[in-house]
């Protein structure tokens, strides 16, 4: 049965220096309020997972030292420009990059998922990426001649950390139509969740929101963290804050300006 943390930071104590670290794209709930109080204890040398892409979060993480290792397709903040932490630290070395792209991502995950060590997928075949990555492995298909095919490990993240509408009492969490959100937890050694609220009853026996829930034993944790993907939004509860994303384009496109708004936004007490 999961845990109830008393507060998001008890929440988090499964992520730890070093880990393993997936996250979910923008559209998915996005863990913001995690990703501050991750910061603000200064998690460091995070292998960054994005599945299969970020915005804010990969961009507040790197600004901030946390991560030494990405891993994703894209980090972008898309009307508001590129990616201004992400882009310096790419340009500057400061860290690991590991290019992919989404197809290649979701099958890595998958595999982990279905328990097999590795999946094959035929796509990246001919690309620039393949070129770059020497974990993926390019063999003939053993069920016909001269047929390439590319070999991904599965991906098995130590921590899954993402944000859902909804948790009951029992720990099953609803995630609606984010079907991604459930292989991040099947893949992960341990699940780690922020909620808008607590659901009265148990989801699993509503039958008009069992379909979309994720049962209590993939979960570690759990937090209660209202508007918890803010500034950035959740699906049918609430938009993205597009003026609080211009600003942070505007203010993280020098290191002075992205020190700046960390003392702003995340570190109130410490900047008072």
């Amino acid at each position: 049965m999961p845990v109830f943390a008393r507060t998001l930071e008890e929440a988090l104590s499964p992520i730890i220096d070093g880990c393993v670290l997936a996250v979910p794209r923008d559209v998915s709930g996005v863990p913001m309020a995690a990703t501050r109080a991750l910061i603000r204890r200064g998690v460091r040398r995070l292998h960054l997972i994005a599945l299969p892409t970020s915005s804010l979060q990969a961009d507040l993480l790197i600004g901030a030292g946390c991560v030494e290792t990405l891993e994703t397709s894209a980090v972008s903040l898309g009307e508001f420009g590129a990616a201004p932490r992400f882009t310096a630290a790419v340009t500057s070395g400061t860290i690991r990059m590991k290019d992919a792209t989404c197809p290649a991502l979701h099958a890595a995950f998958q595999a982990t998922e279905k328990g097999v060590p590795f999946m094959p997928l035929r796509g990246l075949i001919g690309s620039d990426v393949l070129a770059h990555r020497a974990d993926w492995k390019v063999v003939d298909n053993p069920f016909g001649n001269d047929d390439p095919i590319v070999l991904l490990p599965a991906l098995k993240p130590d921590v899954a950390l993402f944000h859902a509408p909804l948790a009951d009492r029992d720990g099953n969490i609803w995630i609606g139509r984010d079907r991604e959100l459930a292989m991040m937890a099947h893949a992960a050694v341990k699940t780690v969740v922020t909620v808008e609220r607590l659901h009265d009853g148990n989801l699993l026996a509503d039958p008009f929101l069992a379909a979309g829930t994720l049962g209590g034993f993939y979960v570690e944790t759990i937090a209660v963290a209202p508007r918890g993907c803010w500034p950035l939004g959740l699906a049918d509860h609430y938009p993205a804050d597009g003026t609080h994303l211009a600003e942070y384009a505007r203010m993280a496109a020098s290191a002075e300006g992205f020190a700046a708004y960390l003392d702003r936004y995340l570190h109130e007490q410490r900047a008072a």
